[in-house]
């Protein structure tokens, strides 16, 4: 994945193309008459998934792993459940004790990991790997709760933005990630609220040229006119995607017609703001893949016959099967690799895991418990039914395998990241229905209602089961 020096080089914020020596190329011709149909057929497209599977499986260690320390081969996930193969398959050596799908696991659950001075796009890019790589994030131990992570990082003060706003990619991958890494059952576990409200923060940052750029634009007149960046705004579409945005949206048709507007006709390369490369066409193939926008027909096929899928699959040096980063380069990149596969095979940003080839080997792997007496966290939102919405981490030590409503609504008074989360619960104690929270009560048919891992919202009660990794909405409303 692209990636940024300004951020920690293990950080999914440290997404930019390595730094290019050579000036940008010249800009894309003008598109004429389209060809009706698309270059890339589907047995060639068949044999470069072969062959780019084959040197992603080349990049895992000797122990399994494809994550390490300073840029990590982990995005493979993402790129090997896109094309049909699952993480558990991934073995050294045919040694299945050393699976990657394990070995990742037990990373994630290290309380040492990410690192000593975390971001959120650490766990932005351990939830859509995980996911694709068949491990429910919400559920990586009794300890590790992933989504609970991204929303420790949420901005009291600016609605809808996750990590600092000014790292805007941070709240991009947000919707990316609470968004595309569904329940096992392929629910999305985030409330519709929080969905909506980063869904602004997005569109708030659209540049004037319809793209988006990795840095903050919302409410700065010199940004928001700056030129765009192909990577981002493939992300940035994909997003808006996501949260439910349909393609035919005013923003994301402004977001195509800008990557429109930087093709290069000769060969399908976007021409990207550090010149043509592997990494920004595979973000913006990502990017319309996720909005089920065909990048080999209509506006992505060009007046002298080439698709951005094209030009992908000419950066594929075979027989080895990686992908260069440049035209000019002689030698396979793997994150370019890893972002030419997963776009040239129809992926978004991650993908639900595929069955197993492994004989017992189970599509998902989750904690089924809470482990009584281990530290843990869960998500929770609470929206006061009026525009106010709070978003938290909530750190509890659970008791028991369970937990209920009221033990976590009681933890998030003194324990919940961002803090102010939960000031008050009424009752206090018991089990019954909850009648009161931060002051609002309960008015007629207007009561606070609960929903889990996106379930339909019912009555609220103290008494409720919770679950390890339950992501918790709390809603007051008819």
């Amino acid at each position: 994945m692209p990636r940024t020096a300004s951020t920690p080089s293990n950080s999914l914020s440290s997404f930019q193309r390595p730094a290019l020596v050579a000036a940008a190329v010249l800009g894309a011709f003008a598109l004429t008459a389209l060809p009706a149909a698309a270059t890339s057929t589907p047995a060639q497209i068949a044999t470069s998934k072969t062959n780019g599977g084959a040197y992603l499986k080349a990049l895992q260690a000797a122990d399994g792993s494809y994550a390490g320390s300073g840029l990590s081969n982990e995005w493979a996930f993402s790129a090997f459940a896109a094309a049909g193969t699952a993480a558990v398959d991934v073995t050294p050596g045919g040694d299945a004790s050393k699976n990657a799908r394990t070995v990742y696991r037990n990373l994630l659950s290290t309380s040492g990991w990410p690192s000593s001075s975390p971001v959120v796009t650490d766990y932005e890019r351990g939830t859509l790997n995980a996911y694709a790589a068949g491990i429910d994030p919400a559920r990586v131990s009794a300890s590790r709760n992933l989504i609970s992570d991204i929303y420790g990082y949420w901005q009291t003060a600016e609605t809808g933005y996750f990590g600092p706003s000014a790292n805007f990619n941070g709240t991009v991958f947000a919707a990316l990630a609470l968004n595309g890494a569904k329940t096992q059952s392929g629910q999305v576990r985030i409330p519709q609220s929080l969905r909506d409200a980063v869904v602004t923060r997005v569109r708030a940052n659209q540049h004037n040229d319809g793209g988006w750029n990795y840095s903050k634009a919302e409410g700065n007149a010199t940004q928001l006119a700056a030129a765009s960046d192909i990577d981002m705004t493939g992300a940035a579409m994909a997003a808006l995607c996501v949260s439910g945005v349909p393609n035919t949206d005013a923003d994301i048709v402004q977001a195509k017609t800008f990557l429109k507007g930087k093709l290069v006709a000769g060969s399908g390369a976007f021409n990207a703001m550090f010149g043509v490369n592997t990494d920004s066409n595979g973000w913006a193939v990502s990017g319309l893949n996720a909005c089920g926008i065909n990048p080999q027909t209509g506006d992505f096929l060009t007046s002298m016959g080439k698709t951005p899928v094209d030009f992908l699959i000419a950066q594929q040096i075979n027989p080895g099967g990686g992908f260069k980063y440049l035209p000019s380069d002689t030698q396979p990149s793997a994150y370019a690799s890893i972002d030419a596969v997963r776009a040239v095979v129809g992926g978004g940003f991650t993908a639900a895991p595929p069955v197993p080839a492994t004989s017992g080997a189970p599509q998902w792997v989750s904690q089924g418990t809470f482990t009584s007496g281990t530290a843990t966290k869960l998500a929770l939102t609470v929206d006061d039914g009026a525009g106010g919405l709070k978003v938290c981490s909530v750190s509890l030590t659970p008791t028991g395998t369970t937990t209920t409503l009221g033990a976590v609504l009681d933890a998030a008074i003194g324990a919940a990241t961002p803090s102010g989360c939960v000031t008050g619960v009424t009752p206090s104690s018991g089990t019954g229905t909850i009648t009161a929270v931060n002051g609002k009560a309960n008015s007629g048919a207007n009561t606070f209602k609960v929903s889990v891992d996106g379930s339909s919202f019912g009555s609220a009660v103290r008494g409720q089961v919770i679950n390890v990794g339950d992501t918790i909405a709390l809603r007051w409303g008819a």
